[in-house]
C-alpha cells in the first residue's frame, strides 16, 4: 500500500489476524453455549412435558372427586334441612371421626397441614386420606356440623398428587410443583374459580412467596379441574355487585376502615379455632371423651339458641348480606359454630364459612354507613377469605373470577391491607413465613405460623408477669 512503511504493514497484518481469531473463538463458544442451552432445554422440556401431563391427570381426577363431593354435599344438605332431627348425630359422627381418624388415619389428622408440609418437603400422603376427609366431611354436613369444603377437597388434590407422584417416582422440583398443582385443581373445581386456583396452589403453602416455578402446572391444573366439574354437571353461581361506587375520599375512607375490620375478624377466626382446639385437648385427657363433649356442646348451641340454620355450609348467609339484611348476630353465631365444630375435630373446610362471615359482616357496615350491600358484602367475603388464609394474591383472583373487574382496585386495598392487620395467624398452622408481613414480625422469618404464634404467646406471658 503506497505511503505505509513496511513496520506499519507488518503490525495491521498481525492485529488483523489477531481479530479474525478472537472472533473465530468467540464464534465457537457462542456455539458451544447454544448446543449446550439447546441440549438444557430439550432437557427441561421432556421433564416439563411429563410433569404437565401429570398435571392434568390429577387435575380431572379432582375434577371428577369434586363432583362426586359436591354432589354428596348437595345430597345431605337438603335431607338436613329437611330434618333437623340429623342435628342429633352429631356426636355419633364426632364419636366415628375420632376413633377412625385415631386408629387409622395415620398422619391425616393433620389435614390440610399435612398438604403443605408434603408439598414443602416431600412426605408422602396416604391414599386412605382422601377417602377419610370425603367421608367424614359429608358425614359432618349431614349431622349439621358448620364447615367449609375448601380443607376436604385440598386434601383429596394432595393425596391425589402426592400418590401420582409416588407412582411415576418424581421428586424434588417435579413433585413439588405436582402436588401444588392438585392444590390448584382442589380449589378451582370445588369453587369455580380457576384463576383463583391457580394462585392459590403457588401461595397456600408460603406468606410471603408466590412459587412461580409451578405457575403454569397450577395454571393449568386449576382450568382443568374446573372444567371436568362442570363437564360432568357441577355449576357455580355468584352473588352480582349491582355497582361499584366512584372512588372518592369518602368512598376510600370507608373501604380502608373495612379493610381494618375485615382483617380483625379474620385474626378473631382462627383465634376462636385455635383456642378452642386448646381448650379441649389441655382439659380432657381421653380423645373420645374430648369429642363427645365438643359435639355436645355444639349441639347444645344450635338447641338452645336455635341456630340451626347456622350449621352446615349456611350459604344463604353470602346471599343475605348480599342484600342488606345481616346484623352482627350473624357474624357471631356462624363464627361461633364454626369454631365449636372445627375445634372439636370435625372435618370440612374453612373456606365457605369465611365467605358466609365475610359477607354478612359487609352487609351489617353497609346497613350502618348507608353504603351498598352488595358492595360491601362483596369486599367482606373476599377480605375476610384472604386474611385467614394468608393469600392475597389469590384474594384478587378471586375478585376477578367472582365479580369480574369492574372493582378491582377496591379489592386490591381490601385484600392487602385486611392481610397485613391478620398478621402472622391464619387456619394453617404449618404456612411457612418466607418474607414477614411487617417490619416488628421479622424476627418470625423461616417459621411456621403455629412457631410463631406460640413465641408471641410465650412473649406476652412473660411481659404479663414482669
Amino acid at each position: 500500500m503506497p505511503g505505509l512503511s513496511p513496520e506499519r504493514l507488518s503490525r495491521m497484518r498481525r492485529h488483523g489476524s489477531g481479530f479474525v481469531s478472537t472472533l473465530g473463538l468467540e464464534l465457537a463458544h457462542a456455539e458451544r453455549m447454544l448446543a449446550g442451552d439447546a441440549a438444557r432445554d430439550w432437557s427441561n422440556m421432556r421433564a416439563s412435558l411429563r410433569t404437565l401431563a401429570l398435571t392434568v391427570l390429577v387435575a380431572v381426577l379432582m375434577g371428577a372427586a369434586a363432583w362426586a363431593f359436591l354432589t354428596s354435599l348437595d345430597i345431605v344438605t337438603g335431607a338436613r334441612e329437611h330434618n333437623l332431627l340429623l342435628f342429633a348425630l352429631l356426636p355419633i359422627v364426632n364419636l366415628a371421626t375420632a376413633w377412625i381418624y385415631r386408629n387409622h388415619g395415620l398422619r391425616s389428622a393433620r389435614g390440610n397441614n399435612l398438604v403443605i408440609d408434603s408439598s414443602l418437603t416431600g412426605t408422602p400422603i396416604h391414599a386412605r386420606m382422601a377417602a377419610l376427609t370425603f367421608v367424614c366431611s359429608v358425614a359432618t354436613h349431614l349431622a349439621g356440623g358448620s364447615a367449609g369444603r375448601e380443607g376436604t377437597a385440598v386434601q383429596i388434590g394432595g393425596t391425589i398428587a402426592s400418590n401420582i407422584a409416588g407412582i411415576f417416582k418424581l421428586d424434588g422440583r417435579d413433585r413439588q410443583d405436582l402436588m401444588l398443582a392438585g392444590i390448584s385443581a382442589a380449589f378451582g373445581g370445588v369453587f369455580g374459580t380457576p384463576l383463583a386456583g391457580a394462585f392459590f396452589g403457588m401461595e397456600m403453602c408460603t406468606i410471603g412467596k408466590l412459587n412461580y416455578s409451578a405457575g403454569i402446572y397450577c395454571l393449568a391444573a386449576s382450568f382443568v379441574g374446573d372444567l371436568t366439574a362442570r363437564t360432568l354437571g357441577v355449576q357455580h353461581t355468584f352473588n352480582a355487585v349491582s355497582y361499584f361506587p366512584a372512588m372518592d375520599v369518602e368512598t376510600m375512607a370507608l373501604v380502608i376502615v373495612s379493610a381494618v375490620v375485615f382483617g380483625l375478624a379474620a385474626r378473631l377466626f382462627s383465634f376462636a379455632i385455635r383456642t378452642v382446639k386448646r381448650f379441649y385437648s389441655m382439659r380432657i385427657e381421653n380423645y373420645l371423651v374430648a369429642a363427645l363433649v365438643g359435639s355436645l356442646a355444639l349441639l347444645t348451641v344450635y338447641v338452645v339458641f336455635d341456630l340451626y340454620r347456622y350449621g352446615g355450609l349456611s350459604e344463604w348467609l353470602v346471599t343475605a348480606g348480599f342484600e342488606g339484611q345481616t346484623g352482627p348476630l350473624d357474624v357471631i353465631a356462624k363464627l361461633v359454630c364454626t369454631a365449636l365444630t372445627l375445634g372439636a375435630g370435625y372435618q370440612g373446610g374453612e373456606v365457605t364459612p369465611l365467605f358466609g362471615i365475610g359477607a354478612a359482616l359487609g352487609g351489617w357496615i353497609a346497613n350502618l354507613t348507608d353504603a351498598n350491600p352488595s358492595f360491601m358484602a362483596a369486599l367482606g367475603m373476599i377480605g375476610v377469605f384472604g386474611a385467614a388464609l394468608n393469600v392475597p394474591i389469590t384474594t384478587v383472583m378471586l375478585s376477578v373470577d367472582m365479580f369480574g373487574g369492574g372493582g378491582t382496585a377496591y379489592f386490591v386495598i381490601v385484600a392487602f391491607i385486611s392481610y397485613l392487620v391478620a398478621g402472622h395467624r391464619g387456619v394453617y398452622p404449618a404456612q411457612r413465613i418466607v418474607t414477614p408481613k411487617r417490619r416488628s414480625l421479622e424476627s418470625d422469618e423461616g417459621i411456621t405460623v403455629e412457631t410463631a404464634i406460640e413465641r408471641h404467646r410465650t412473649a406476652d406471658e412473660e411481659d404479663d408477669g414482669r
